[in-house]
C-alpha cells in the first residue's frame, strides 16, 4: 500500500506506552513526520480523530522517512470521547492560555506523570490539536492536565510534528525513573474515560429532568465546568459506582415526593 520496503525497526512497544491523539488534522505529511517524531521518542501508539483528508493517504507513509509501523497500526475516530473512551489519563497540549480551570504541567513534568502511570498499568494519551488554531475548549474538557511548553513567549511557534516531538523526547528520558507517587486504591482501579463519561451523561440526564440546566445559554459552558470538575482527579470504579448512586437516589427521593 504504502510502496515502502516495510519500514525501519524501530523497537519494542509497551502495551502502556502513551497513546498520540491527533485531533482533525490538516495534512497527511503531517500525520507521516509526526510518527517520525514519535519512533524518535519510543511512542508507538497513534490514534487520529477526523482527519481532514481521510484516512489513509499515501503522503503520510513518504513523510514518516520510515516509521511505517506507526502508520499502519494507527486508529481512527470520529470523535474526541470514542479515540479516549478506554483510557484512564489524559493530557492536552496547549500552547496559549486557555479560560480552562486545570492543571498545568511542563512536557518534562507531564512525561513523568505519563510513565508513573504507565508503570501502574494505566493506559495514557497526549491530545495535539489541529495544525491552525490547536485544541478548541470542548477537547481540552475531556482531559484531565493540560501541557505547556516553556518556549520563548514572544516566539511560540511550533508545527505539529515539533510539539509531539518535545514530549516524545520528554518520555523518552523518563525511561529510567523511580516513581516519585503511587494512587492507593485498595484494590479498586481508575475508572477509563468512557466510564466518567457514562457517569457525566447519567448526571447531565438527571440535572436536565430537574431544569437545573434550563438556561440555554450557560447550559454548555456549566456542563463543562462540571465535566472539568470530574477528570481533575483519578475517580476509581468503585467512587463512581457510589456516585451514580448518590444520583440515583436523589432522583428517586425527587419523583417519590412529587
Amino acid at each position: 500500500m504504502t510502496g515502502r520496503d516495510g519500514g525501519a525497526n524501530i523497537g519494542p512497544i509497551g502495551d502502556f506506552d502513551p497513546v498520540v491523539i491527533l485531533v482533525r488534522p490538516q495534512l497527511a505529511e503531517n500525520i507521516g513526520t509526526t510518527a517520525r517524531a514519535m519512533a524518535n521518542g519510543g511512542l508507538f501508539h497513534l490514534r487520529i480523530v477526523a482527519p481532514r483528508d481521510g484516512w489513509p493517504q499515501e503522503r503520510a507513509w513518504y513523510a514518516s522517512s520510515g516509521a511505517d509501523r506507526i502508520l499502519d497500526a494507527a486508529q481512527v475516530f470520529e470523535t474526541v470521547d470514542d479515540a479516549v473512551a478506554d483510557l484512564h489519563r489524559i493530557f492536552a497540549t496547549c500552547p496559549r492560555p486557555r479560560h480552562v480551570v486545570k492543571p498545568v504541567m511542563t512536557a518534562r513534568g507531564a512525561a513523568a506523570e505519563l510513565r508513573v502511570a504507565s508503570n501502574r498499568g494505566l493506559r495514557t494519551g497526549i491530545l495535539f490539536g489541529p495544525e491552525r488554531a490547536g485544541l478548541d475548549n470542548e477537547d481540552m474538557a475531556r482531559a484531565d492536565t493540560l501541557v505547556r511548553y516553556p518556549l520563548n513567549p514572544k516566539f511560540m511557534s511550533l508545527n505539529l510534528a515539533q510539539a509531539v516531538l518535545i514530549m516524545a523526547y520528554e518520555w523518552f528520558l523518563t525511561e529510567d525513573m523511580t516513581p516519585p507517587r503511587e494512587l492507593m486504591t485498595n484494590e479498586t482501579h481508575v475508572a477509563t474515560k468512557g466510564e466518567m463519561d457514562n457517569f457525566m451523561s447519567h448526571l447531565i440526564r438527571d440535572l436536565d429532568e430537574t431544569n437545573f440546566l434550563r438556561n440555554e445559554q450557560k447550559r454548555p459552558g456549566m456542563v463543562r465546568n462540571l465535566r472539568h470538575f470530574f477528570t481533575r482527579g483519578e475517580v476509581t470504579e468503585q467512587e463512581l459506582r457510589t456516585l451514580h448512586g448518590v444520583v440515583s437516589e436523589l432522583s428517586n427521593a425527587r419523583r417519590n415526593r412529587s
